[in-house]
C-alpha cells in the first residue's frame, strides 16, 4: 500500500512521542508533524518532549526551538506551533501499471526512508517551506515519475536488472530535490516487481525450464566426465601395456645388438684373413704381372725392329718395280703417240676426201626431197573433189604445177 505522510492534531506536546509511533487501522498513515492544543488560560507548568524538534510561536510569529523539559507559567499568547519528528521514515511509494519498452504493464514497489533535519534551521525550513501534506504529495509524484522513466526505458526482461543502478540514481535525484526543504533521503529500494500473472507465469516455467535444462545440462556433463575418465583409464592401461611392449622390445633389441656385435666381430676377424691372402695374391699378381710385361715389351721391340727391317726390304724392292714400270710406260706412251700421229694423218685424208664428195651428197637429198612432196600431192589429188581457195589454193597450185628449176 501507498504510504501517507500526514499532520495531526493532538492534545499535550507530552504525548508527541505515543502520536508519532501510533499506526493508522489501514497502515497507510504516517503523522511526522504535530501541531498541540492551544491553551487559552495560563498554564503553571508545560512538558516539553525531548525526541522530536518542538517549535513554538508568540503571537503567531515563529520564536525557534524550545528545549527539552518543563516550562514553568506558560502564557496564552504562547503556543507550540509544530512538533516535527527526528525519526527515520519508511515510505512505501508503489506504482501500478507501469509500460515498459516493449508495452508491458509492470507493477514496481519501492521503498525509501527519509528523516527531516538535521537540525532547527532545516525542521522550520521544512514546516514553513513545505509541510507533511505537499511532502506526501510532491514525493508520491516524484518516486512514480521516476519509476516510470525507469520502466519505460527498459524491456520487461530487463527490468529486474536495474534495481542497484536505479536506487542509486533516484537516491541522488531525490535528495537534490527535497534538501533544500530540510528532507534528508537515506536510502531508496525496488522491493517488488510484478508483472501481468499470465506473463509471470511463463516466465516461471520459461525459469523452471531453463532450470531443468541446465540440470540436465550438468547431468550430461557428470556422464560425458565419467566418460572422459573411463576413457582416460582405458589410455593409461594402453599406455602401461605399450610401455610394457617396449620395453620387451627395446630387451629385444639389445640382445640383437649384442648377437649383431658379436659376428660383426667375429666376420671382421676373417675379413682381416681374407683381406691379407688378398692382398699377398695380389702383390705375387702385380710381381708376375710386371715381368710378364717385360718379356712381352722385349717381344715386341724385336718383332718391330723385324718388322722394320722387311719394310725396308719391301720398299727396297717396290722403288725397284717402280722404275722398271715407269719406264716400261714411258717406252708405252711413245708407242701410243706415234700410233696417233699415224691415225691422224688418216682422218685428215678421209677429211679431205669427203670434202670433195659433199657436192654431189647434196644434190642426192635434193632429189629425194621432191619425190617426197610430189607423192604428197599425188595422194591429195587422187581423193576427190576438195575446193580450196585463196592463198591455201594458190599454194597448192603452185605446188601441182611448179616451175622449172634447173
Amino acid at each position: 500500500k501507498h504510504s501517507k505522510l500526514v499532520q495531526r492534531n493532538i492534545r499535550s506536546a507530552i504525548n508527541a512521542d505515543r502520536e508519532f509511533s501510533t499506526i493508522s487501522s489501514d497502515s497507510t498513515e504516517i503523522p511526522i508533524v504535530l501541531i498541540p492544543r492551544n491553551y487559552r488560560l495560563p498554564k503553571f507548568t508545560l512538558g516539553i518532549p525531548s525526541g522530536p524538534f518542538v517549535l513554538y510561536q508568540k503571537w503567531n510569529a515563529d520564536k525557534g526551538l524550545l528545549h527539552p523539559g518543563v516550562r514553568y507559567i506558560w502564557w496564552p499568547w504562547y503556543r507550540i506551533s509544530h512538533i516535527v519528528t527526528k525519526r527515520i521514515i519508511s515510505y512505501n511509494a508503489p506504482a501500478k501499471d507501469c509500460p515498459t519498452a516493449d508495452n508491458i504493464m509492470v507493477n514496481v514497489d519501492l521503498s525509501l526512508t527519509f528523516h527531516i533535519g538535521p537540525d532547527e534551521e532545516a525542521a522550520i525550513n521544512f514546516v514553513y517551506s513545505l509541510g507533511a501534506h505537499r511532502l506526501d504529495e510532491l514525493l508520491s509524484a516524484e518516486t512514480e515519475e521516476e519509476i516510470r522513466a525507469l520502466v519505460y526505458s527498459v524491456t520487461h526482461d530487463k527490468v529486474n536488472d536495474l534495481r542497484e543502478e536505479f536506487a542509486e540514481g533516484m537516491l541522488k535525484t531525490l535528495n537534490t530535490k527535497f534538501k533544500p526543504y530540510g528532507v534528508n533521503i537515506v536510502h531508496v529500494k525496488i522491493t517488488d516487481v510484478a508483472l501481468p500473472p499470465d506473463l509471470q507465469d511463463r516466465l516461471e516455467k520459461t525459469t523452471a525450464y531453463k532450470t531443468k535444462l541446465g540440470e540436465e545440462e550438468k547431468t550430461y556433463e557428470n556422464k560425458v566426465r565419467v566418460l572422459e575418465d573411463e576413457a582416460i583409464k582405458e589410455l593409461e592401461t594402453v599406455k602401461r601395456s605399450n610401455a610394457r611392449k617396449i620395453q620387451i622390445i627395446t630387451a629385444e633389441r639389445a640382445r640383437f645388438d649384442l648377437l649383431k656385435q658379436a659376428a660383426e666381430s667375429q666376420t671382421q676377424g676373417g675379413a682381416i684373413i681374407s683381406q691379407i691372402e688378398a692382398t699377398t695374391q695380389s702383390e705375387m699378381a702385380m710381381q708376375r704381372a710386371i715381368g710378364n710385361e717385360i718379356i712381352e715389351i722385349e717381344k715386341a721391340r724385336h718383332r718391330a725392329e723385324q718388322i722394320l727391317k722387311q719394310a725396308e726390304l719391301n720398299s727396297l724392292k717396290m722403288k725397284i718395280q717402280a722404275k722398271q714400270q715407269a719406264a716400261v710406260m714411258i717406252i708405252d706412251s711413245e708407242a701410243l703417240i706415234k700410233i696417233a700421229e699415224s691415225q691422224a694423218a688418216s682422218m685428215i685424208v678421209d677429211a679431205e676426201a669427203e670434202a670433195g664428195g659433199a657436192e654431189a651428197l647434196t644434190e642426192k637429198r635434193r632429189y629425194e626431197l621432191e619425190f617426197s612432196r610430189l607423192d604428197v600431192l599425188k595422194k591429195i589429188a587422187g581423193t576427190g573433189r576438195r575446193f580450196v581457195t585463196g592463198d591455201v589454193g594458190e599454194a597448192v597450185l603452185n605446188d601441182l604445177i611448179p616451175e622449172t628449176k634447173l
